[in-house]
This record gives structure tokens, C-alpha cells and sequence, in this order.
């Protein structure tokens, strides 16, 4: 199928920043190379959410890496969804399991990962970590030992 047949609502038009939590704009394409396992990686090194106690801004890099099924993220459609999480309230590991959930939602991808890299507030720094593989399968697998050894550097 023509990249142009996708009925890719964002790519190519003018952008609209929503000033809420919107995954209504997460948009999908056809993999077309589901014979392979290979990375796909997004690193989004300006996220912002805020704190629902303080109201006070948190900033973050924000690293997803998955393997694809038969659906992708359109990298434009994340980059609205990520930015909608900017007047929203939600702690640092609720930012990243929601971002996971939604994308494994949208996507069924054989394994996908979610790091935040929080900066530092009073003197800490948080970085949360997600992941999911497609249970039943090696990604199932691949989740469990790659949880168990996970290391943040």
C-alpha cells in the first residue's frame, strides 16, 4: 500500500497542539517488512507534564523503542500525542505506563519499551521504565528478562 493510501490525518497539514491529554492523535501505518524483527526508536528529549500535586512543570527525555508488528506509529502523530501530555497531570511512572499502554493499544507491536529520564526536583532525578511483549510469543520472553536486568545508565 502507497504511503499516500494511509489516511495519515496529521502528516503533511497544518499543526494543531491540543492543550490536553489527546491519544485520539496517535496514527498508524502499514509495516512493510513484518518478516523482520528489527528496532524502531523515538527519543522525545522535550517532554513536559506536570505534577498533579503542585501543578509545577516536569521535564523529561522520553525514549520509546519497539519492535513492529503489522501497525507504526506515525512519528508526527506521536510527537502532538507526547506534547498533549504537557498541561496534564500525571506522575513521572503513570507518564510512562500510560504512553506504553497507549501505544501497544494502537500499534499491537511484538515488544515495546518506555523510558523517562525525569530531570532532577528537589535534588532527585526518576526515571521510570515500561515494558511489554506480545504474551505467548519470544517478545513475552524478551520482556521478563529484559525487565529483570533493566539498568538505566
Amino acid at each position: 500500500m502507497d504511503r499516500k493510501q494511509e489516511h495519515l490525518k496529521a502528516l503533511g497539514r497544518e499543526t494543531e497542539y491540543l492543550n490536553r491529554y489527546a491519544p485520539e492523535v496517535l496514527e498508524t501505518f502499514e509495516n512493510k517488512h513484518q518478516g523482520n524483527d528489527y528496532w524502531v526508536q523515538f527519543n522525545c528529549p522535550e517532554f513536559t507534564s506536570l505534577c498533579p500535586i503542585t501543578g509545577q512543570p516536569d521535564f523529561a527525555e522520553i525514549k520509546i523503542m519497539y519492535i513492529p508488528a503489522e501497525r507504526m506509529v506515525e512519528s508526527k502523530s506521536l510527537k502532538l500525542y507526547l506534547f498533549s501530555f504537557r498541561n496534564n497531570g500525571d506522575f513521572h511512572e503513570d507518564c510512562v505506563n500510560i504512553i506504553m499502554k497507549d501505544l501497544v493499544k494502537l500499534m499491537d507491536p511484538k515488544y515495546i519499551e518506555v523510558v523517562g529520564l525525569f530531570t532532577p526536583r528537589g535534588g532527585i532525578s526518576i526515571y521510570p521504565y515500561a515494558n511489554y511483549g506480545k504474551p505467548g510469543t519470544k517478545y513475552e520472553q524478551m520482556a521478563e528478562q529484559r525487565m529483570l536486568s533493566h539498568q538505566v545508565i
